[in-house]
C-alpha cells in the first residue's frame, strides 16, 4: 500500500498520457507512440511546474517501466528467425553500426558535444532508434533531458527516411531484396522501418516486409554487446574519478543486469513454442510501456532547453543518418546484392 501511495499519482498520471499517445501513434506511425508521448509530456510540464507528490510515481516510470519494456521487447525476438535471415545482412549491420559510432564519437569530440546525448544519438541511429536509447539511457546513468533530446533527433530522421527512402530506392535501382537490406539497415526505428517497407511494397507490388523487418531485429540484438561494453566502460571511468577518495565503485551495481533478462526473454521465445497471442501481447505491452516511459521524460523535460541546445544534436543525427545510408548502399554494392 506504501508503495501504491508513493508511486501511484505519477504513474497514473504517465497512464493518461501514454493512452492518447498510444492511438495517435497508431494512426500516424511514421510518427509513432513514444514521440506523441514526450510531446504532450513536455507540453503538460511548461503548466504543471510543482508535480509534488507525482514526482516519485514519474521518476519510477522513467526508469524502472522503460527498463521493463527493454526486457519485454525480447519476447519479439525469435533468434532462429534472426539467424536465418539475418546473417546475410550482418556485414552490412556490422558496417552501419560502426560507421555511426565512430561518426558520433568524432562529431562529440570536435564539436565538444555532451557524452551522453552523443552516445545515445550514435547508439539511437545505429541500432534501434528510441528501443536502443531506452535500452542505453540506464547503463550510462543518462537523465530525461538527455533522453528527450535523443529521441527528438532520432525521430526528426525517421520521418525523414520513412518518407524519403522508398523513392530514392528506386532512383537508384535497388532490388525488393536490396531495399529489405537497405530499410532494415538504414532506417532507426521499428515502426519506420515499417512505413518504409510498406510504402515500397504498395508501389512495387512485392514483399520486403518481412525481410525489412527481420533485418531490423538482427539488427537489435546489438543492444547486448553495446549496453555490455558501456557498462564496463562506465565502471572503468567512475573508479579513476574515485581514485584515491576511499569510495567504492562495483560493476555490480551498474551492470545493466536488464539486458540479461532481456537475452532470457529471446531464449524463450526461440526455444518454447509460445501461442502467436502470447507474444503479441508481450509484444505490444513492450510498445506501450515504451509510451509511458517517454511520458514521463516528457513530463520531466525543460522544453525551452531543449529548443535553446538542440542545434549540435540534430547536426550529429544528420551526419550519423546520412553516413548510415551510404554505407549500407555502398556494402550493398559491393557484396553484389544491389
Amino acid at each position: 500500500m506504501e508503495w501504491i501511495r508513493r508511486n501511484g499519482p505519477g504513474i497514473l498520471a504517465c497512464l493518461c498520457i501514454a493512452v492518447p499517445a498510444w492511438f495517435l501513434g497508431r494512426t500516424f506511425e511514421v510518427v509513432g507512440g513514444p514521440v506523441f508521448a514526450i510531446l504532450l509530456g513536455m507540453v503538460m510540464a511548461l503548466f504543471w511546474k510543482e508535480q509534488g507528490r507525482a514526482r516519485a510515481g514519474i521518476t519510477f516510470t522513467s526508469k524502472k517501466i522503460l527498463q521493463l519494456a527493454v526486457v519485454l521487447l525480447g519476447f519479439g525476438m525469435n533468434l532462429s528467425s534472426v539467424a536465418k535471415v539475418g546473417a546475410q545482412s550482418l556485414p552490412i549491420i556490422l558496417s552501419t553500426i560502426t560507421t555511426s559510432l565512430v561518426a558520433a564519437f568524432v562529431l562529440h569530440k570536435l564539436l565538444h558535444m555532451d557524452a551522453k546525448i552523443s552516445t545515445l544519438i550514435g547508439v539511437g541511429s545505429s541500432i534501434c532508434g528510441g528501443s536502443a536509447i531506452a535500452a542505453t539511457a540506464p547503463v550510462i546513468g543518462a537523465d530525461d533531458e538527455e533522453i528527450a533530446q535523443s529521441i527528438s533527433v532520432i525521430f526528426l530522421f525517421n520521418v525523414l527516411a520513412a518518407l524519403t527512402f522508398p523513392t530514392l530506392g528506386g532512383m537508384l535501382g535497388l532490388s525488393n531484396e536490396g531495399f529489405g537490406l537497405f530499410a532494415g539497415t538504414a532506417v532507426n526505428d521499428t515502426s519506420s522501418v515499417t512505413a518504409a517497407a510498406a510504402a515500397w511494397d504498395g508501389i512495387h507490388g512485392s514483399s520486403t516486409l518481412d525481410t525489412a523487418a527481420i533485418v531490423k531485429m538482427t539488427r537489435t540484438l546489438a543492444i547486448i554487446p553495446i549496453t555490455l561494453v558501456l557498462a564496463f566502460l562506465r565502471t572503468r571511468q567512475e573508479k579513476k574519478s574515485v581514485r584515491g577518495t576511499g569510495v567504492t565503485v562495483s560493476l555490480k551495481e551498474i551492470f545493466p543486469w536488464f539486458v540479461l533478462f532481456f537475452v532470457l526473454a529471446s531464449v524463450v521465445t526461440t526455444l518454447l513454442p509460445l501461442p502467436a497471442a502470447v507474444t503479441g501481447f508481450l509484444k505490444s505491452a513492450s510498445k506501450f510501456f515504451i509510451v509511458m516511459a517517454m511520458a514521463a521524460i516528457g513530463l520531466n523535460t525543460d522544453v525551452v532547453k531543449l529548443v535553446r541546445t538542440g542545434g549540435k544534436p540534430i547536426f550529429m543525427g544528420f551526419c550519423c543518418w546520412v553516413a548510415i545510408a551510404c554505407v549500407s548502399l555502398g556494402v550493398q554494392h559491393l557484396l553484389h546484392i544491389w
